[in-house]
């Protein structure tokens, strides 16, 4: 029981985490038109969270490991909640994607500090693997309350509604997390913060994670397109630098030796790219080609969130069978050709039930990898980087997606020719397609020879 407790609590973290990133696709259109977002700028509600995550989860991860993971978590948890009820009062775009940016910092705390609290709390093989599975189908029940409770607010309440669900939610988390955790300790006196280190990492992920989400509308050669990508690069060199002559550097050397953090980190960017950007472009196919109410996108929704739920469990199971290697390539394949049927499925009149055999395997598919994916970034690394690690990873998660729907987005768009409705249609489906082929380059990693690949006990 008293393992029992804290996992609970550590799942409900990562449901918010979940439910806060998806439960905003299905209110967009009536946040754009309620608060006068120009249709080119209302991707912002969801970049600006992807952007800030993205941005801070490195320094999110190390303050994990050096202010306590238990302080982070609180402190995330309220970050959360205060930020959603400012979201949720405000009446002004530019305000709203200033919140969703300020969730965005709150996510790149929480999100490692509860994927290091699991790593510590758990000891590696069965009892973390299970760990992880429970957590990853949490995320799973996050798509599944998030489009479906969504859809439920919006149509009763309000696009604030999303927003405020959010508020006791953060605060029951902080209360249970002070209590059920083990105590931080006092701060260790020989290990420093590495503050020049996280001001140029912070910025520069954070600006190419920007980049990568403003360049396709601003146009690549645009003069704020340049100057955005060429202080990343600046910021970045200058991170990398700093990490070689810092004595306690915010990324240790050892964890950029680490071959399977490394292809975790690398397996992280292509699941992100591949599969979390599907939901964006299955809400413009709701609401815009099939003209579903906000409820019923949110039902719509339902089947590929219970499926990834039992592909986390599957995939726990699997693991400790034929091994890691193996289920990644099988989840990633299974992605594949689950999003090439559904984009193939995908018309402007057919029914729901066409789409389920794609819907299926992509379900299936995600919650293996993901389960997967997070027991290779946790193996063999010590207790003490579990923060740092679990942010390396989560921070590739985050640009790989930002990357994934900057691209995607632009192909989809690229389909200006023919009646509105029908281009609107084939770009939403080209970009189904392309994911597809994005998570076939995840069987290709996955299946790398050994020395480059992820090399992990299958227990």
């Amino acid at each position: 029981m008293r393992a029992r407790l804290p996992l609970l609590v550590l799942a409900l973290a990562q449901l918010v985490i979940a439910l806060d990133y998806n439960i905003v696709y299905v209110a967009l259109p009536d946040i754009g038109s309620d608060l006068g977002f120009a249709p080119h700028h209302l991707q912002w509600v969801v970049s600006a969270y992807v952007v800030t995550t993205g941005g801070f989860l490195l320094l999110g991860g190390r303050a994990a490991d050096l202010l306590g993971r238990r302080r982070t978590f609180v402190a995330a948890a309220l970050v959360y909640a205060g930020s959603s009820l400012v979201g949720g009062l405000t009446e002004s775009a530019g305000v709203l994607v200033a919140v969703r940016a300020v969730q965005g910092v709150g996510g790149s705390l929480l999100f490692p500090a509860t994927l290091a609290l699991i790593n510590t709390i758990y000891e590696e093989g069965p009892a973390r693997n299970r760990a992880l599975a429970v957590w990853g189908a949490a995320g799973a029940g996050g798509l599944c309350f998030g489009s479906l409770l969504g859809g439920v607010l919006v149509q009763s309440f309000g696009w604030p509604s999303v927003f405020f669900v959010n508020v006791p939610m953060g605060v029951a988390l902080a209360w249970a997390g002070s209590r059920l955790f083990p105590p931080d300790g006092p701060r260790a006196k020989t290990r420093r913060f590495d503050l020049a280190g996280a001001l140029a990492a912070t910025g520069g992920v954070s600006l190419l994670v920007f980049w990568l989400a403003h360049a396709p509308q601003a146009g690549w050669g645009s003069p704020s397109a340049l100057v955005c990508g060429a202080l990343s690069i600046v910021l970045l060199t200058a991170f990398a630098v700093v990490e070689i002559r810092s004595r306690d550097p915010l990324v240790p050397g050892r964890l950029l030796a680490h071959r399977r953090l490394i292809a975790a980190m690398a397996l992280t960017a292509l699941y992100s790219a591949g599969f979390s950007t599907l939901p964006y472009f299955m809400t413009l196919y709701f609401r815009d080609v099939r003209e579903y109410s906000a409820f019923a996108t949110g039902l719509a929704f339902l089947v590929p969130a219970l499926v990834t739920a039992l592909g986390t469990h599957a995939g726990e199971r699997a693991v400790a069978r034929i091994g890691v290697r193996r289920v990644l390539a099988g989840g990633m394949l299974a992605g594949a050709v689950g999003a090439a049927a559904l984009a193939s499925a995908l018309t402007a009149d057919g029914p729901y039930t066409r789409l389920l055999p794609g819907i299926v395997l992509l379900g299936l598919g995600q919650g293996a990898v993901w389960t997967g994916m997070w027991i290779v970034a946790a193996s063999g690394v010590p207790a003490a980087d579990q923060g740092v690690a679990s942010g390396m990873a989560s921070t590739t998660l985050q640009v790989g997606g930002a990357v994934g729907l900057a691209l995607l987005v632009a192909l989809a768009g690229g389909f200006d020719h023919g009646p509105p409705d029908s281009a609107r249609l084939d770009g939403i489906r080209a970009a189904v397609f392309a994911a597809a082929a994005v998570l076939c380059g995840g069987v290709l990693l996955a299946l790398a020879p050994r020395r480059a690949a992820t090399r992990v006990a299958t227990s």
